[in-house]
């Protein structure tokens, strides 16, 4: 499921670097993070939606990629991104 673009923009205000920022790599973590997590409810009432269970598996695979980078470019923005989204390392 998609993000409200209010609440989108709520999104990249909190998380952005810089003001205009929506390419770094916390505010798409970020926003990742929220289309997860909508998609997540979604299947506790559609447990047969197997079409929206692959965008769900690519969705969390770039998340995972963009973590990496992020860790492997500057390790003090990954942990405080980790902690502020409450995911696990």
């Amino acid at each position: 499921m998609s993000v409200a673009p209010e609440r989108k923009a709520e999104i990249i205000k909190e998380h952005a670097v810089q003001d205009g920022d929506t390419g770094s790599p916390e505010v798409q973590v970020a926003i990742l993070t929220e289309r997860i997590r909508n998609l997540t409810e979604h299947f506790k009432g559609n447990h047969k939606d197997n079409h929206s269970r692959r965008g769900l598996l690519m969705m969390v695979n770039k998340r995972r990629n963009l973590l990496a980078y992020l860790k492997k470019k500057d390790v003090e923005r990954y942990n405080a991104l980790i902690q502020k989204l409450g995911l696990r390392k």
